[in-house]
């Protein structure tokens, strides 16, 4: 029997040979100085793209990018929301193909790290949780709470079993090289105490007995059990180090710039500090770096969370939110990566050798049998110095390391002197006339006739649209006696409001009085305005808008949305009149999506007017028209700087939230926020239809697609 099981596998094997198949053990495990890939430690380069935030066509160019500019793991969280829309139903498909993501990564010779959460938080809506969740009776999120902790294995053990069966981790031959679980934890757990403690506990036994052979981390958890690795996020990860000592050094968000909210400034973090921060993490033990983001992307249709996020989520990152390359930035990296590859057999086989060169200047020196490498620091941040380091003279610029892959001759990179040409972007016209404009306004009149639930006081929002639309319809109605003295001639009333978030607009009898909007900082918000009511009986019509579901804070699940109270009107000859406790009438999302206005493909009855009207526009107006696609292969977006507030289409696929007018009224240097990407993928060669829904008033006749360009 031994003998024949010999000859199968030596026919096996020159089978294998004969095929070109290489035969090899994959293993991945980690030590004190790094991660270990089939029994060599590596310095490993990380960059986060995330795949729901590019489009499937997108994804091989972005990789390679990343690749050519010495990325060697792709990193991305596993978003549930838009796995599992509703309990049971799930979507694998277009940006949520992450099968195809992965083997787009394996493809190009490059790991993967699978952030499977299922939390994500990354600014994304309701932290990545589908909002369905938040109605399983007895449930709490992100605690040990049995409801939670069933769906959140049901969802892990999904994802593990899926990569599984198409051998797509280390341990099968596939670029899966590490995962996590839960994330960013540490804080909640500190809050919950007892309840935390078991919980993660419980999340690291739920990873660990799903067998996928490869590490596990948690990102900010320093008490990560064994053998999860704890690691570190945020802009600098010098002093950190691990809660055991034969756990490598990882930092798993190394953030490149930071998001954009809506009415806020553009971040930008210079390369130069990036890339001291990164260096000096190399320098002092650190072995993994993982960017985020390296390509920022989109937030496509209604998945920004915050709330009040924007579309964009460029994030500053070495490429852009189109794909492009942003330099200095992606090339100054570039690099930096190549000279902490040079120096990577020294980085891996030693401990340095720490040598004092003066006030803030420090030699790191990794040296042993046939290597040597060194690191000359300077974390002065406003002086230049010159140190001796071998019997040579180096002058350090302040807040810099030079590197030095051969200990005895000169640095291949100094961190502060950028050499890389800064990038000249451009938004040119595209050439492509939007044309054949009609317009549908919503019947504000008819809202009472169409509202779906009646009831006495004031109801949380999400709690009726379930997030299936932005928009919420408070209505009621109040008697104005003929005698009122603001009749004749006296100061109107006012209307006052509070809501819990995040923007409203008050209707009037069909007429729009005003809008009110809080922001990041401060969701909650009043609407303090004199409002004009005849003699008789006046309908109000307060619509409650939803810009993004909350993504952080402790058991945000439970955080109010919408118009809660009071709502008075004052200035009456009676006095306050409380409108609070009164029957209002609600209507979830507008007509014009429930009659579904942005698809290509729907049978309306809708009669939609031709051309613009003279007279002006109203607000809740939809708009349509078309253009053809413009020739080239440039990134496109969508100059909706005329324009409010609001949502667009392009062939029924969702570009997102615009709201240009905040951004203009409050940051001078927002003014990009105006412009949204418009994937080539999305279109076809003539008739695309473009839909928008204009909350405000906006000059459509405006609107104009443009090609973003870079050249250095």
């Amino acid at each position: 029997m031994e003998n024949s099981v010999s000859k199968l596998f030596i026919l096996f094997l020159s089978t294998a040979l004969l095929l070109g198949t290489e035969l090899i053990q994959c293993t991945v495990t980690y030590d004190s100085k790094a991660i270990i890939i089939n029994g060599q430690r590596r310095i490993l380069i990380s960059g986060s793209i995330h795949y729901p935030r590019s489009t499937p066509d997108m994804w091989e160019d972005l990789m390679q990018k990343a690749k050519d500019g010495g990325i060697e793991v792709i990193d991305t969280y596993v978003f549930w929301s838009g796995h599992e829309p509703s309990p049971g139903n799930y979507n694998f498909e277009g940006r949520y193909d992450l099968v195809h993501f992965v083997k787009t990564a394996q493809k190009l010779g490059l790991y993967v790290m699978l952030r499977i959460g299922p939390y994500v938080c990354a600014e994304w809506n309701f932290g990545g949780f589908p909002v369905w969740l938040h109605f399983v009776p007895g449930i709490s999120f992100r605690t040990d709470n049995a409801p939670f902790m069933a769906a959140m294995q049901k969802f892990a053990q999904k994802i593990v079993a899926m990569m599984k069966k198409r051998n797509l981790f280390e341990s099968q031959g596939g670029p899966i090289i590490l995962s996590q679980i839960e994330n960013e934890y540490g804080g909640v757990e500190k809050l919950l105490g007892a309840p935390g403690q078991a919980y993660l506990n419980w999340t690291a036994s739920l990873a660990v007995g799903l067998d996928t052979g490869v590490p596990w981390v948690m990102c900010k958890q320093p008490d990560a059990p064994d053998p999860v690795i704890n690691t570190f996020n945020g802009f600098y990860c010098d002093t950190f180090s691990p809660n055991k000592p034969y756990k490598p050094t990882m930092w798993t968000e190394a953030w490149t710039g930071w998001f954009t909210v809506f009415g806020g400034p553009i971040h930008k973090r210079p390369v130069a500090d990036l890339a001291f921060a990164v260096a000096r993490f190399i320098m002092r033990g650190g072995s993994f770096v993982n960017y985020y983001m390296y390509h920022g992307g989109t937030n496509f249709g209604r998945t920004s969370g915050g709330p009040f996020v924007t579309t964009s989520y460029d994030y500053d990152a070495p490429i852009d939110e189109y794909g492009l390359i942003r330099d200095p930035k992606y090339g100054h990296l570039k690099e930096l990566h190549r000279a902490i590859k040079q120096c990577e057999l020294a980085l891996v086989s030693s401990d340095p050798n720490v040598t004092k060169l003066g006030p803030d200047l420090q030699a790191h020196v990794f040296s042993g049998q046939g290597f040597c490498s060194a690191f000359l620091s300077n974390s002065d941040t406003k002086s230049a110095a010159q140190v001796t380091f071998q019997n040579k003279k180096y002058k350090l610029p302040p807040w810099s390391i030079s590197i030095l892959p051969n200990c005895g001759s000169a640095p291949v990179f100094n961190t502060a002197k950028v050499r890389s040409k800064t990038s000249k972007i451009q938004m040119v016209p595209a050439n492509s006339p939007i044309h054949s404009w009609e317009t549908y306004g919503e019947d504000i009149s008819s809202l009472e006739e169409s509202s779906t639930l009646t009831a006495t006081g004031l109801f949380e929002q999400i709690n009726i649209t379930r997030d299936t639309s932005d928009y919420l319809w408070y209505m009621t109605s109040v008697y104005i006696s003929p005698s009122e003295s603001f009749l004749n001639g006296g100061k109107w009333p006012t209307l006052n409001m509070v809501s819990n978030g995040d923007a409203a607009h008050v209707f009037i009898n069909g007429q729009l009085s005003g809008s009110a909007y809080g922001s990041r900082n401060d969701m909650m918000f009043k609407f303090t305005t004199p409002v004009n009511l005849t003699a008789g009986m006046n309908s109000i019509a307060l619509l409650s808008i939803a810009i993004g579901l909350p993504n952080i804070g402790l058991h945000y699940e439970t955080w109010v949305e919408g118009i809660l109270g009071p709502v008075t009107l004052s200035g009456l000859d009676q006095g306050t009149t409380v409108l609070t406790w009164q029957k209002w009438n609600y209507k979830v999302g507008m007509k014009g999506e429930a009659m579904d206005l942005a698809s290509p493909n729907k049978v309306s009855s809708v009669e939609w007017t031709q051309g613009l009207s003279s007279q002006g526009q109203n607000p809740l107006t939809w708009y349509r028209a078309y253009f053809d696609a413009p020739e080239g292969d440039e990134p496109l977006a969508l100059d909706m700087l005329s324009m409010g507030k609001g949502q667009a289409w392009i062939n029924g696929q969702s570009i997102g939230r615009y709201w240009p007018v905040y951004a203009q009224g409050n940051c001078s240097t927002c003014s990009y926020v105006g412009r949204y990407h418009v994937p080539r993928s999305w279109l076809q060669p003539t008739q695309n239809l473009l839909v928008i829904f204009e909350e405000l008033f906006g000059d459509v006749i405006k609107i104009e697609l443009v090609k973003r360009t870079s050249r250095t």
